[in-house]
């Protein structure tokens, strides 16, 4: 009874306006758009507004008032009506952290023998809900798996 009591607790929780979710929720935002530019940047050496707005779906103003709105916390530089954004080393900072926990969780999953399209779908759903510490976790026990395949062999039979 404890256990479903903690499991509701958690789910009002999670929809409740004043609960920090909607700045979590936010959060999530902002790391897409700079996990996005980071990527378009390494594929295509530059990122610009449209890109960002086909690739996430959303419109040009939306991508507007985002990219505004990094461009004042410091993570982007962007000027209105511009064809390029880039990141500041604030931004390259968070985008490589970014990467990492991607390329943790992704590689994780990979040991379990998920299949490739569900790997990224999973990955994109969960990245922006683990902790840094359950990040680090993953992949200390990705890396274990890695250098001890006939445990983990011996591990997926049982």
């Amino acid at each position: 009874m404890v256990k479903e009591e903690r499991r509701l607790d958690s789910l009002k929780r999670a929809h409740d306006p004043t609960s920090g979710d909607a700045a979590r929720r936010e959060s999530v935002r902002i790391e897409d758009y700079i996990e996005l530019i980071h990527e378009l940047i390494n594929e295509y050496g530059q990122a610009s507004p449209g890109e960002v707005a086909e690739h996430l779906h959303v419109s040009k103003p939306t991508v507007s008032k985002m990219l505004q709105r990094l461009d004042l916390a410091g993570l982007v530089v962007y000027e209105r009506y511009s064809r390029e954004v880039t990141l500041t080393d604030g931004g390259l900072s968070l985008a490589t952290m970014l990467r990492h926990r991607h390329s943790v969780i992704s590689d994780f999953l990979k040991h379990l023998g998920i299949d490739e399209e569900i790997i990224h779908a999973d990955t994109e759903g969960i990245e922006h809900h683990l902790h840094p510490d359950t990040v680090e976790i993953l992949s200390d026990l990705a890396d274990f798996i890695s250098s001890n395949p006939d445990w983990w062999d011996k591990f997926k039979l049982s």
